[in-house]
């Protein structure tokens, strides 16, 4: 019996991405189900209101951090045996545009790392927490080690 139909990785790519994304990897092969990645770009901020603007406008940072990241996203669609039309790059708040991504896929479990974080860090909020709290499919919020 499988539980899940489709599995969608919320892949960052910080030191311990590769073990959330062999636990996706595993529970999509699992139930027989569709795997999908995706990943989002925070904005980036151009200006500060009490200084002007952070940095040249004549430099399109975002559109290279996009093209740089687009480019970490295919290498892990391709370890993962992920097609193209299954890879979601966007940029926006982590939280709602996973949670979104999820919803409009039909994925029914979103993956994502969490670092289980304590005191401010939980006051905060961390994209794990929002993605639990707002996505409407099952959350497995896979466990790193905090250095």
């Amino acid at each position: 019996m499988t539980i899940y139909k489709h599995v969608l990785l919320a892949a960052d790519f910080f030191e311990h991405g590769d073990q959330v994304a062999e636990k996706a990897r595993q529970i999509a092969a699992q139930n027989n189900a569709q795997l999908s990645l995706v990943h989002v770009v925070d904005n980036l901020p151009i200006t500060d209101p009490a200084y002007g603007p952070i940095i040249p406008f004549d430099v399109d940072l975002t559109q290279e951090l996009m093209d740089a990241t687009k480019k970490r996203l295919r290498e892990l669609g391709e370890k993962l045996h992920v097609p193209v039309e299954r890879q979601f790059l966007e940029m926006g708040s982590p939280k709602l545009e996973i949670v979104r991504v999820a919803e409009e896929n039909q994925a029914d479990l979103i993956v994502v790392g969490s670092h289980g974080r304590h005191g401010f860090a939980l006051l905060l909020g961390s994209t794990a927490n929002g993605v639990l709290h707002h996505a409407k499919c099952d959350v497995l919020a896979v466990r790193l080690a905090d250095d």
